[in-house]
């Protein structure tokens, strides 16, 4: 019964730590994925934090470097947005309509309507400017589809800072899944966005996309020693350093306490076998008496604790990915996306830390034995023999 005892806890110690990885690994992915759907790989600015006026010809240059994907001019200038509910803090991301890969990014985010406007641009200049919004800035808004709004954006161009009214149409709203971002951006023409920044036919910043976003620190440093020192690049693990750096941390937190679980888990194997060495001590002296020595009797113990362990660790695996399975399949994590920018949280489980979890509880278990296995080399078989008489 004990060793039943045994093989449960360490089994339930490498499920949870299973579980807690792939937690873990599932709220780092599901951020990293989102940020990375609405936002560059690598952002090219000026030093001096002026409007780029040539963003065409830097493009261009920009995707002949190896490793760009694509490269594309944008904006971000803050503005607010008036609608039936009332008015909202948002974002005017400027849209490159030359750029394939930046309007198919947003054609796969919308949810209603279409981005075809803000493509196709305006037919005429007293037509009002076609927009894209959040799903919740929409809903905080009161905004539909096909309704005039108005945007205020203060120009930061001028001397002093004059505000820019101006009424758009929104054609459409997108859910990227980022509460950030659905709750504050606004697409438009990259154009127009320039119009309400007071910078006409400039960028505030190239985005670039890579073939491979872990090399984006050696891409950058090709970048600016292309550029020279007028432009200046922010990759996307330096501008999400802080987050990252709090899930690496929270990550490792977490499997130190579950580890200590397991730990508590494999002392059970101890106890399970110092209560063996005080039943059997009749049977240890036997095997002592016939000639047994005292290596093979800490042998016998040694795998009788190496059999236990790997039966939990064995259980830990199979319990852990069920649990992971059930986990995704009912969406079992839900969190307030205000507070953490997703709905919920998959679970994503690692080959390497499946076997790693279940090699640490195998090891404990096979550590945990040694002591109980040298007392019993140490019973003497005609003290255990005359005792049981």
């Amino acid at each position: 019964m004990t060793s039943v005892v045994a093989i449960l806890g360490i089994g339930i110690g490498v499920s949870a730590l299973i579980v807690a990885l792939a937690l873990a690994n599932g709220f780092r992915d599901e951020m990293r994925e989102k940020i990375l759907r609405g936002t560059a790989h690598i952002n090219v600015m000026r030093a001096d934090g002026r409007p780029i006026n040539d963003y065409r010809s830097l493009t261009s240059r920009i995707k002949t470097i190896p490793g760009v994907t694509s490269a594309a001019a944008t904006s971000y200038d803050g503005a607010m947005l008036v609608g039936s509910k009332g008015a909202a803090y948002a974002v005017l991301r400027g849209l490159d309509k030359d750029s394939e890969q930046a309007i198919n990014e947003v054609k796969d985010s919308v949810i209603e309507g279409s981005v075809t406007a803000i493509v196709a641009g305006r037919s005429k200049p007293e037509d009002l400017p076609s927009v894209l919004i959040g799903s919740e800035l929409a809903t905080r808004t009161g905004i539909h589809v096909g309704e005039i709004a108005e945007i205020i954006s203060a120009n930061t161009n001028s001397v002093p800072v004059n505000p820019v009214k101006r009424n758009v149409r929104m054609v459409g709203i997108f859910r990227s899944g980022l509460f950030e971002y659905d709750s504050t951006w606004i697409y438009l023409p990259l154009d127009v966005a320039a119009e309400f920044s007071g910078a006409p036919q400039s960028a505030s910043v190239i985005s670039l996309q890579l073939k491979d976003i872990y090399d984006s620190k050696r891409i950058a440093t090709d970048i600016r020693a292309s550029l020279g020192s007028s432009y200046t690049t922010v990759d996307w693990e330096e501008a999400n350093r802080p987050l990252f750096n709090a899930l690496a941390l929270e990550r490792r937190m977490g499997l130190f306490i579950i580890a200590l679980i397991i730990l508590i888990a494999t002392l059970n194997i101890t106890t399970t076998l110092i209560l063996v060495v005080v039943e059997r001590r009749r049977d240890i002296g036997i095997l002592s008496a016939i000639g047994a020595d005292g290596k093979s009797i800490s042998a016998i113990f040694m795998i009788e604790g190496a059999i236990i362990g790997a039966l939990g660790a064995v259980l830990g695996i199979f319990l852990g990915m069920v649990a992971c399975i059930v986990g995704n399949r009912y969406q079992l994590v839900s969190l307030p996306a205000d507070v953490y920018s997703i709905t919920n949280v998959p679970f994503h489980p690692q080959v390497g830390d499946v076997l790693v979890a279940a090699l640490v509880a195998f090891l404990l278990s096979w550590v945990a034995t040694i002591y109980p296995a040298q007392a019993a080399a140490r019973v003497r078989p005609v003290e255990m023999l005359r005792d049981t008489q």
